[in-house]
């Protein structure tokens, strides 16, 4: 019988401790949000759950490993649902969460299912 790991042994084992973690979110994070600096981010982030950390740093990486920024991931989602020359509704997803921009792409990208 398997033993599920917990978040705080996942972030042991991926990045040591809590802090580089938030090291690494922060790092992620700095060229998307500038409205604060990344010591208010820093501390702002400590205060959260690993588990929550460790979703938001998986979600920063694969935004960044498949589409560079929040911003290209808005044009490809966009230009993947037609929309693309709608500026309002690029607007509206420029202020949505990554979770949420993930998961719409996921949507728009994955093949439809035909009732049988």
């Amino acid at each position: 019988m398997s033993v599920k790991e917990t978040p705080l042994a996942r972030v042991k084992r991926l990045h040591g401790s809590k802090e580089k973690l938030v090291d690494a979110v922060v790092d992620l994070l700095a060229k998307e949000s500038s409205d604060e600096s990344p010591g208010e981010l820093k501390v702002r982030l400590m205060a959260v759950s690993n588990k929550k950390l460790l979703r938001l740093h998986d979600s920063l990486v694969e935004i960044k490993d498949k589409y560079g920024s929040k911003e290209e991931l808005v044009r490809a989602l966009s230009e993947a649902q037609g929309k693309a020359r709608d500026a309002d509704y690029v607007n509206k997803l420029q202020t949505q969460s990554i979770y949420r921009l993930l998961d719409l792409m996921k949507a728009t990208s994955s093949p439809r299912q035909t009732p049988s």
